[in-house]
């Protein structure tokens, strides 16, 4: 009988289709499969690894559950029984109870370099959609449902001077959830040579209240692109150059979402900020030696949560750069942010 550890393995060489069978409520980000949960809804929370060394690998950063991809039968289709997701397993791969190998039964995994050619064919023409995307967006703001949106936030762009070149609104992009259009908020996302890789987009409509308020969708905020190592550029501080000319010990605010960063500038507008639109990407972004300071939007996390072990992972790598690295967070409670603070106030 074929143990544990092989069969994980062999699920993991066919990590996408495993996945497609398993959550078939999700879809694919780049290298992961994204849905809501172990019951295979729509959503991202949950997160598998499609390809490489950490395939099959998987994390639901909603609950903190994780494992290889025997444990992602074991959990989305067998109750936790193991020794039923072995059986279920064994079964999908076309393998007997015969110890002897079986290798005629599993299809034979593609190429590598056939695999990652493949792979980034499918981003180029992600990013480039989503460079399509912005560049039909309108650059204004003011007046559209997007400004009226962060209004509704607290967030007023006049009160900056100037609006934040990385946004621009879009009035009608289309939801396959919904299967129908919304207006959006659209945000540049750009490496840290400059180039743009993607896009973030936070749909909106009117509540019943009449107010632009987040769109009634599983996941309001979506990216298309690349996410990797790349920041929304949000400000640029007292300086006001591009990131790549940051002045010698300039202080920079960084945070998770683009309403947590706006309502920061609007307190410490002499500042940078940048967004890093998710906190696993957080530790990635890779920042000119002339940022001495960084200073950390928190979102008031439960401590040893996902979340807060992602958020410190980048405090550390930034530390070990050394800079000097601050986390602030709202003094309003768990699961609180800066523009919930904003709001109070």
């Amino acid at each position: 009988m074929r143990d544990a550890r092989e069969i994980a393995r062999l699920l993991a060489g066919r990590a996408p289709e495993l996945a497609r069978e398993l959550l078939p409520g999700g879809h694919r980000e780049g290298a992961e499969w994204r849905a809501g949960g172990l019951d295979g809804s729509r959503g991202k929370s949950l997160g598998v690894r499609l390809y490489g060394s950490k395939a099959g690998i998987w994390q639901d950063f909603a609950t903190g559950v994780g494992g290889d991809a025997l444990d992602l039968v074991r959990l989305a289709r067998c109750g936790g029984d193991v020794k039923a997701a072995l059986e279920w397993a064994r079964s999908w791969l076309g393998l007997s109870n015969d110890p002897r190998p079986a290798r005629a039964q599993v299809a034979p995994p593609p190429s590598r370099r056939a695999d990652d050619e493949e792979r980034d064919a499918e981003q180029e023409q992600r990013i480039a959609k989503a460079r399509a995307i912005f560049a039909a967006a309108e650059q204004r703001l003011a007046g559209t449902p997007a400004a009226l949106y962060l209004a509704a936030r607290g967030i007023d762009l006049a009160a900056l001077g100037r609006q934040p070149r990385a946004l621009r609104f879009h009035p009608g992009l289309w939801v396959p959830e919904a299967r129908r259009n919304y207006p959006a908020m659209i945000a540049a996302i750009t490496a840290d040579d400059g180039r743009m890789i993607g896009v973030h987009r936070t749909f909106v409509s009117q509540n019943d209240k009449g107010v632009w308020a987040k769109a009634p969708l599983i996941s309001p905020k979506m990216s298309l692109g690349r996410v990797a190592g790349g920041a929304i550029r949000l400000w640029r501080g007292a300086s006001a150059v591009p990131l790549a000319a940051a002045r010698p010990n300039e202080t920079l605010i960084l945070g998770e979402g683009i309403e947590t960063c706006l309502s920061a500038v609007l307190a410490a507008p002499e500042y940078r900020a940048l967004c890093a639109v998710n906190l696993a990407n957080m530790k990635a972004i890779d920042l000119p030696a002339a940022i001495s300071t960084i200073v950390i939007l928190a979102d008031n996390d439960a401590p040893g949560s996902p979340a807060d072990n992602a958020l410190r992972a980048a405090a550390e790598r930034f530390a070990a750069q050394g800079r000097t690295v601050k986390i602030a967070r709202s003094p309003l409670g768990l699961r609180s942010d800066m523009n919930d603070l904003l709001r109070a106030e």
